[in-house]
């Protein structure tokens, strides 16, 4: 029996590393010159910065077995992530807290007075409908408006009113001073990097890792089974149709000191053409730095040319899904996984659960095969 692994981000190698603990031999393909997916890190050779290459991101979880699985290939440390948001040349403390209430309304409000402030300002409507209806439902129009309206419609290309009401409620509003944007309870950053994880979750002897190696179908035939991690309509040559995905590009300057004083500042005005700026040291508060590299991050709708990085989902993406589901059910040996592959905004802490569910699964389905023949 041999394996083939297409994509080598969280889903491909926590799959990869299971079938090859289990004595399987596994193939794994990406068709860029690393491994790690979006998630892949290096270190700056003139600074050692831990650079987030497409974009921060940050492990979160609840989920114990899957913290217990990650620490088998890194060590990891504690990281709480704070994000800031600039509107109209001012400063505020995100997700929505008592600090950001108070300084946006230049009041003093206690946390009971807070609440009873933003009921009144909050608008009755169906939460269900739209992100739009979701946050002025939660937070009112002035909050809705200032803080997410636009830098939301920057980050999806369309307008809020299209967009799932479920963006917003991965979004927590808090009457205390607490600004740690996850609830999770565990919250850290692997000492060094992601890439270097999975590096270490790939180093099998029953694991082939080949770089800048583009899927083809005809490969299928090489193998018994493929965990395909790409985008599902594009494995379907996108005979029914092109889902929607945004991509993102990357600016990325040099400077010394500190430049912004935190991980991620967030831009809230429409007049500002990107989202966000990241300052990658601010990751790893453990290390000093005395020089500094940020990166401004623009996105942009996916074409040919580009990287997807997140589905889309509007309404007609999910009949659209449908019908490519209906395609996939009629293959045998194949399973699609990951944010790309099922279409799905995925955590790292839900890509690798899924991960670990789905290859518990085909082992447990493949030792009973073997036994009964």
């Amino acid at each position: 029996m041999k394996v083939l692994v297409v994509g080598a981000g969280f889903s491909g190698a926590t799959i990869a590393r299971q079938c090859a603990d289990a004595g399987i031999k596994v193939v794994v393909i990406d068709k860029r010159d690393h491994v790690g997916g979006n998630c892949h890190t290096y270190r700056d050779t003139d600074t050692q910065i831990l650079i987030h290459a497409h974009g921060p991101h940050i492990f979160h979880t609840n989920d114990r077995e899957v913290w217990d699985f990650v620490r088998r290939f890194g060590k990891f440390k504690r990281y709480n992530h704070s994000v800031f948001t600039k509107f109209k040349d001012q400063v505020f403390s995100l997700p929505v807290n008592l600090q950001t209430l108070n300084q946006f309304w230049k009041s003093s409000f206690s946390p009971a007075e807070a609440q009873r402030k933003l009921r009144h300002n909050c608008r009755e409507c169906d939460a269900t409908l739209s992100f739009e209806h979701a946050a002025i439902s939660a937070v009112g129009p002035e909050l809705y408006n200032a803080f997410f309206k636009t830098y939301t419609e920057k980050q999806w290309g369309v307008s809020a009113t299209e967009i799932p009401a479920s963006v917003f409620k991965r979004l927590p509003v808090r009457f205390s001073y607490t600004n740690n944007y996850f609830n999770h309870d565990i919250q850290a950053m692997p000492v060094e990097g992601y890439t270097d994880l999975i590096q270490n979750m790939l180093r099998h002897p029953n694991i082939e890792i080949e770089l800048n190696c583009r899927f083809s179908e005809s490969l299928l035939s090489c193998f018994s089974n493929c965990f395909y991690s790409g985008p599902i309509d594009e494995f379907f040559n996108h005979n029914l149709g092109k889902l929607t995905y945004r991509s993102l590009s990357f600016e990325h300057f040099r400077s010394s000191g500190d430049f912004q004083g935190c991980a991620v500042m967030n831009f809230a005005d429409s007049n500002v053409k990107f989202t966000r700026i990241t300052e990658h040291k601010h990751f790893a508060p453990w290390e000093t730095h005395d020089q500094t590299i940020y990166t401004k991050e623009y996105p942009s709708a996916h074409n040919f040319s580009n990287d997807p990085y997140y589905p889309v989902r509007l309404q007609q993406d999910k009949s659209l899904l449908k019908k490519y589901e209906e395609q996939a059910e009629q293959l045998s040996g194949i399973c699609f996984v990951g944010r790309l592959g099922t279409y799905r905004y995925l955590d790292m802490d839900q890509t690798i659960r899924e991960a670990l569910d789905i290859s518990d699964y085909f082992i447990n389905q493949t030792t009973t095969s073997r036994l009964a023949s």
